[in-house]
């Protein structure tokens, strides 16, 4: 790697980091787009961006671990759902090509788009009330952690935008609890998704590292400090950030299929 890589690629860390401890999510959404648009393949991006997110959330979590906010109980009642079905997204991703993953992958951030509002509906309807879910906690635990698991194993990412809304609308978690749990689950469904696309050879562990390092970095920072931010200038952000995002992948979608 060049020193620019090295230099742009720690960045992006720290910015997923940033993401990942503020909004419960593991950051692929920034780190595969990136990773593409540095020259990687994007079954390499993917693959690396697990790895990175697996350190992202490991920091994290240990951070929250360190204030007494972790419930592991309710981390392996989602996260082993979560292992297995990581194995079944890796199974899927080495069947696509690469233009169909990319495009995949641009769908996954509009629809990303639309779950960062859902979810701020969800947290402004439930906030001052404590849920009392209707739903069979066992298949409502099986159904969020294991869509989360797929999303890891197929696109890199750590399903936390998806785990959180889950999380409050089937099992009645408050807002803080599901984000903490969100990314102690993000750990589990990452390392899953990073194994299996290391025994393809997909994984680029230097590079993961360095993304890794600086998420690790941001996760520090954002447990700590971040959530004195007003959410309308995180959410506005991340929305923005989002679409800029999407139209990137499919227009590197479009080129690699017509062989630019």
């Amino acid at each position: 790697m060049i020193a620019t890589n090295v230099l742009s690629i720690t960045i992006s860390g720290f910015f997923s980091g940033i993401l990942a401890g503020f909004l419960g999510i593991g950051g692929g959404t920034v780190l595969v787009p990136l990773l593409v648009a540095l020259g990687y393949a994007p079954i390499q991006a993917v693959a690396t961006s697990a790895l990175a997110i697996a350190i992202t959330a490991i920091s994290g979590t240990i951070q929250n671990w360190r204030m007494g906010y972790i419930k592991l109980q309710s981390i392996l009642y989602l996260g082993l759902p979560a292992l297995i079905a990581a194995q079944v997204g890796v199974y899927l991703s080495e069947g696509v090509s690469a233009p169909l993953l990319l495009f995949a992958f641009g769908l996954l951030l509009v629809l990303n788009i639309y779950l960062v509002e859902f979810r701020k509906r969800v947290i402004a309807k439930h906030k001052h009330q404590v849920q009392t879910s209707k739903d069979n906690p066992v298949i409502a635990r099986i159904t969020t952690g294991g869509t989360a698991g797929v999303l890891a194993g197929l696109f890199g990412v750590g399903g936390g935008v998806i785990m959180v809304p889950l999380q409050i609308l089937w099992l009645g978690e408050p807002i803080k609890a599901a984000i903490r749990t969100s990314l102690g689950v993000i750990i589990l469904t990452a390392i899953s998704a990073c194994i299996g696309h290391a025994l393809q050879g997909n994984v680029l562990f230097v590079e993961g590292l360095f993304l890794g390092t600086g998420g690790l970095i941001g996760a520090q920072v954002s447990t700590r400090f971040l959530p004195k931010l007003p959410n309308k200038v995180i959410t506005l952000a991340f929305r923005t950030l989002l679409i800029i995002l999407a139209i990137y992948t499919f227009w590197q979608s479009w080129r690699i299929y017509r062989g630019f």
